[in-house]
């Protein structure tokens, strides 16, 4: 069917205006958020027509490239520290600071048969290493030191840790088998709602500080619409179920 030259012209206008409107927004994405933020751009995307461009790693080191000039114009952080800092030294537009998830911690392994469900397996160290991310970097890292130190066992496995710089490495070193076990963020042996193959126990929250990840537009995104439409996607009923479903609070 042809339409006639008149009407293509108006379809080609639209476009050309639906385009023109359409932005691009640089994002600093905590790593334990990495699969979450990869489908909730996707969405946005195709909602939006605004593009959201991830760059995925540990939020300490994040604070320090924003300091330092990097392009970032929205951090999601995987704490409420740094986004809090970054607000107070003008680094961030105040009052746009947000919660968007609580994280949850867990021990995994993808050996079926050797995490417990009450984590006892920290004690009968029945393995050779145990995989944490960096504590200074990484507020996954912090919260599993916490847990080491509530069972007294931070001394005891010192020598037995491997530290990731944040929580992908974490888990990468578990699932290529370097180390037996980890402290992983849950989103990442999540699946469509369910575990990954192996064995896990879900760390009590009362065993560390929450994870609470709040999310910030930064001062070079301040007058990018793009930054300022993802931060509102990010509260939106679509995002919370994707959210959600990869393990997180709200």
């Amino acid at each position: 069917m042809k339409f006639p030259f008149s009407l293509c012209a108006a379809f080609g206008l639209l476009a050309a205006g639906a385009s023109a409107h359409a932005g691009q927004v640089q994002v600093a994405v905590a790593a334990n958020f990495s699969e979450p933020m990869r489908e909730i751009a996707r969405q946005f995307e195709a909602e939006t027509g605004h593009q959201a461009l991830l760059t995925f790693g540990a939020t300490g080191k994040f604070y320090a490239q924003v300091r330092n000039g990097a392009p970032f114009e929205v951090l999601l952080a995987a704490d409420q520290r740094t986004p809090a800092r970054l607000e107070e030294e003008g680094a961030a537009v105040p009052g746009s600071r947000f919660t968007f998830a609580i994280g949850t911690l867990v021990l995994w392994s993808p050996r079926a048969d050797l995490v417990d469900p009450q984590g006892a397996v920290l004690r009968d160290g029945q393995f050779r290493y145990l995989a944490v991310a960096s504590a200074a970097t990484a507020p996954y890292g912090a919260a599993a030191q916490q847990v080491l130190e509530h069972f007294g066992l931070r001394e005891q496995l010192r020598g037995r840790l491997v530290t990731g710089e944040n929580i992908t490495q974490t888990y990468q070193f578990v699932a290529s088998g370097n180390a037996q076990l980890g402290f992983v963020a849950l989103s990442q042996v999540m699946r469509n709602g369910k575990l990954q193959p192996g064995s896990a126990w879900q760390v009590p929250q009362e065993l560390h500080e929450p994870i609470r990840q709040d999310a910030v537009l930064l001062a070079k995104g301040s007058d990018n619409p793009a930054a300022r439409a993802l931060l509102d996607y990010l509260r939106s009923d679509a995002a919370a179920q994707v959210v959600s479903r990869y393990g997180y609070r709200q």
